[in-house]
């Protein structure tokens, strides 16, 4: 009798691994970004922010980010990146998206969001990441749609770097910071 039940045993527990591989929620994505102070790593939150997670991922697959550097960088505030070259020249990108702020994510410290102009709707490839805790931000809707996991290190280097003026822009690091390579690493 044991013979017969242990096909039966073996055949079920294959079935509900199989379930519960099947239920297991998909991994956020992860982007590396490799820049020239450092490895940035940002997990994307999909389930929050899709539009804007779709968007960024969509820059990374087409490797705008390559080449591009922090172009505002602003100490005991944030970092911001994602559309101006070494010669601050604005990197035309896609168009505009909706803005998801008031998904539950927050301007924290290590908090990713959408950099954008006074247009809720205005957020296209630039994003910045926040130093410090940000309310003020949550409050003047500026959507967060991810986190830095990995190279907090690094973020805090680059804020630390002398700024100046160049080319009508403000507070711009006087030694370029420049994105080498940004790459999905994990995730979808």
């Amino acid at each position: 009798m044991t013979r017969n039940i242990l096909p039966i045993l073996v055949t079920a527990s294959i079935f509900l691994a199989g379930v519960a591989l099947a239920q297991a929620p998909a991994a956020n994505p992860k982007v590396l970004f490799k820049t020239t102070k450092g490895d940035i790593i940002i997990e994307l939150y999909p389930a929050k922010a899709p539009i804007t997670v779709k968007n960024i991922l969509g820059y990374v697959n087409d490797k705008f980010y390559d080449g591009l550097i922090f172009h505002r960088v602003i100490p005991g505030f944030m970092i911001q990146t994602g559309g101006l070259t070494a010669e601050m020249s604005q990197k035309s990108g896609k168009p505009s998206i909706k803005n998801e702020s008031g998904n539950g994510l927050k301007n924290a410290r290590g908090s990713v969001a959408m950099a954008r102009t006074q247009d809720l709707d205005s957020a296209t490839s630039q994003f910045y990441i926040n130093l410090v805790n940000n309310d003020s931000l949550d409050e003047m809707k500026y959507c967060a749609f991810g986190k830095v996991v990995a190279g907090m290190d690094v973020v805090d280097a680059i804020a630390k770097v002398p700024t100046g003026d160049k080319r009508g822009h403000q507070n711009v690091p006087l030694e370029p910071i420049t994105i080498l390579s940004a790459t999905v690493v994990d995730g979808k």
